[in-house]
């Protein structure tokens, strides 16, 4: 079992597998970090903008889980290098490399 996914098979979000797949996070969950951002800046009361936060934290979920079903060597090959270099993608751009070719930012 690796140390990515949880005891159900969920990809579990630490900080290695949300830098890993920021990339994918930009593309898929932009329009809910859009709105997100929006909020915040329009009311800088927390309370008024949790909806728009869930939907953030939904829609990043479903990603890791839609990439953990589609590239899973791949992805946890990147975000493994990833928590052993602390998150310098410097040091990890052959594993991002196979990762980004297994699973395209397009999709």
């Amino acid at each position: 079992m690796s140390g990515t996914v949880d005891a159900v098979g969920e990809p579990i979000p630490t900080s290695a597998v949300l830098m890993a797949a920021s990339k994918h996070i930009a593309v898929r969950c932009r329009a809910e970090n859009v709105a997100f951002l929006k909020c915040k800046k329009k009311d800088p009361n927390p309370e008024k903008c949790l909806d728009k936060g869930r939907q953030v934290t939904s829609c990043v979920l479903h990603l890791l889980k839609d990439l953990h079903q589609k590239c899973p060597k791949e992805l946890d090959a990147y975000a493994g290098c990833m928590y052993y270099y602390t998150n310098e993608f410097d040091l990890c751009r052959k594993e991002q490399e196979a990762f980004e070719k297994a699973c395209p930012l397009s999709e």
